[in-house]
């Protein structure tokens, strides 16, 4: 009997699906699920696309054995259009994007988009399909990111975090925008201020980040052990999110689980996600898609509520993370749209 999930591909490294696809695989162990990355394997009931641009063949022929095939989809690749990037890295997004696209329309069964603004943002882009599709948010586990533990945030200053995988190239502007709301926070208040950075960032880019504030107090974390989140998150005061149309960041997540208040400007899918007093999302100001400034009062002026008034903020990002994004309510979403 057919009973198999596969996963395609096998990720490795850091960032969001690789985290995804290690929860997955941790929770099918738990429950007894069989699962593999052959996409040729016989007992396959259903594959799980999470990119698999370079399977199409393979995927083919499985679709043609009678294997459902679900796609699951973030954002689009769009930062390449607004931004000078060199040539082979410009053709390598659009390329990906049409690659996903094609699978979408042509080998996919159904769909599970991260977020409403993800499903808004493809449909937009390259039309409506047929077939089912469905929104599942992220999950997590909630015994493992909470607000119990020894860490607490500092007592004679505040700390505002930021956590991303890459804060280089492209992602610099993210960084750059956290150093200047921090500032700003210092500048607008009487508290000592902390900008603690969790991620890749080089040493020329820490050089320019220290020349935009120079007497800002910073952090840097560079990329740590996924077991020394929780512990950071809860040892900050409120995070910071600085992707720009994020589909459903995990770092937002995992904070509001471990009780860390959210702040960010209202793009992507933060809306959907900090709701219910479990941080502040506030307007852009500007045309985000063009990656224009932000207005940094506006944001500055919210982290500062943040702060003024944590306990109750950071219950209620607890409170939203035990309503939305529990991992078994996650892995029983996906497991009916891979088995139906």
């Amino acid at each position: 009997m057919k009973n198999q999930i596969c996963l395609v591909p096998e990720l490795k490294g850091v960032g969001g699906p690789v985290s995804f696809q290690a929860k997955l695989i941790e929770w099918f162990k738990e429950r007894q699920i069989a699962w593999t990355f052959d996409i040729s394997h016989p007992d396959n009931q259903a594959i799980l696309l999470n990119g698999g641009t370079r399977y199409l063949w393979k995927l083919w022929r499985a679709k043609a054995r009678g294997v459902r095939i679900v796609q699951r989809l973030n954002g689009l690749n769009w930062m390449h259009k607004v931004q000078k990037t060199p040539i082979k890295a410009y053709l390598r997004s659009a390329f990906n994007n049409l690659l996903l696209a094609f699978i979408r329309r042509f080998l996919t069964d159904r769909i599970i988009y991260q977020s409403e603004f993800s499903r808004q943002w493809w449909n937009k882009e390259f039309g409506n399909r047929r077939g089912p599709d469905y929104v599942v948010h992220n999950g997590i586990d909630l015994q493992t990111y909470h607000p119990r533990g020894p860490e607490t945030p500092p007592a004679d200053h505040f700390r505002i975090l930021l956590v991303e995988g890459h804060l280089s190239g492209a992602n610099a502007q993210g960084l750059e925008t956290a150093v200047k709301l921090a500032n700003a926070v210092k500048e607008m208040s009487s508290a000592t201020i902390e900008l603690m950075v969790v991620g890749d960032v080089n040493n020329a880019v820490k050089a320019q980040m220290h020349e935009i504030a120079p007497n800002l107090w910073i952090t840097w974390q560079d990329i740590v052990p996924r077991a020394s989140i929780p512990g950071i998150d809860r040892s900050s005061h409120v995070l910071f999110s600085a992707d720009l149309n994020a589909a459903c960041p995990n770092s937002v997540i995992e904070a509001m689980a471990c009780g860390c208040p959210v702040v960010a400007y209202d793009t992507g899918a933060l809306s959907e996600l900090v709701r219910d007093g479990a941080g502040e999302i506030v307007p852009y100001g500007s045309n985000y898609w063009q990656l224009e400034d932000p207005l940094i009062q506006p944001i500055a002026e919210a982290c500062i509520r943040i702060l003024e008034k944590n306990p109750a903020y950071r219950q209620s990002a607890r409170e939203r993370a035990e309503q939305g994004f529990a991992l078994d309510q996650m892995v029983d979403a996906y497991l009916e749209v891979l088995r139906q």
